[in-house]
């Protein structure tokens, strides 16, 4: 099962966009399941992507940044199935 974690903070409405895309594509999948972080919970994810939230990591490794492409997505959880 990959592991599926969203970086953002509270009040990005873009994180907010994110999230309702990767609900979607999560309804295609029963055995992931997503973990959202905050950058206002911890400094070294703050330094690190503060620029590019919301962004989405598939198995640790950064799948995409500010927007997410649902067939992208489905794909590539797809793949790490």
């Amino acid at each position: 099962m990959p592991a599926l974690t969203l970086i953002g903070k509270p009040g990005c409405h873009l994180c907010d966009d994110a999230r309702t895309v990767i609900t979607e594509v999560l309804g295609d999948f029963d055995d992931v399941e997503l973990t959202e972080l905050s950058i206002l919970d911890d400094a070294a994810l703050a330094a690190e992507y503060s620029e590019d939230i919301p962004v989405v990591l598939i198995d640790g490794r950064v799948h995409s940044n500010w927007r997410v492409d649902p067939a992208r997505l489905r794909a590539k959880l797809l793949e790490a199935s």
